[in-house]
């Protein structure tokens, strides 16, 4: 099931819901009402769907703030109140040291290397059964 998200005129973020986890693909800047309403629904989607696990795949941002850290970590933490884990996957190297640079740890926030990674801690096929720890 393809959601995509219209965000007042900003570009779509597309959030995809496979077997139990919703995959957020985000690519480039977000802007805050976009970041807004992101949150809003992913959180809606969260309770609709009944999902255990978020992955937000961040492999298509070169640079981030304290502004994306910090939505990424509200995003973590309204999924963690609904029941949910949330995983970022893909964060490349630059992105990493400006993070631990800018001093923001991001409570509440799993990471993963690949979005099958992210699967992977998650324990869930995509689409599939729920699949053990290994």
């Amino acid at each position: 099931m393809n959601h995509d998200l219209s965000l007042a005129g900003q570009a779509h973020v597309p959030v995809l819901r496979l077997g139990d986890v919703l995959l957020i693909t985000l690519q480039g800047d977000l802007h805050d009402g976009t970041a807004e309403q992101l949150q809003q629904d992913v959180a809606e989607q969260i309770v609709r769907s009944r999902v255990t696990g978020v992955v937000i795949d961040i492999s298509g941002v070169e640079i981030v703030d304290s502004f994306l850290g910090r939505v990424l970590a509200e995003i973590a933490a309204s999924a963690r109140l609904l029941a949910a884990q949330t995983v970022v996957a893909g964060m490349r190297p630059a992105v990493a040291i400006t993070l631990v640079e800018l001093g923001l740890s991001l409570p509440g926030l799993r990471t993963a290397l690949s979005t099958e990674s992210a699967f992977e801690l998650l324990a869930v096929a995509p689409g599939g059964p729920r699949r053990e720890p290994r």
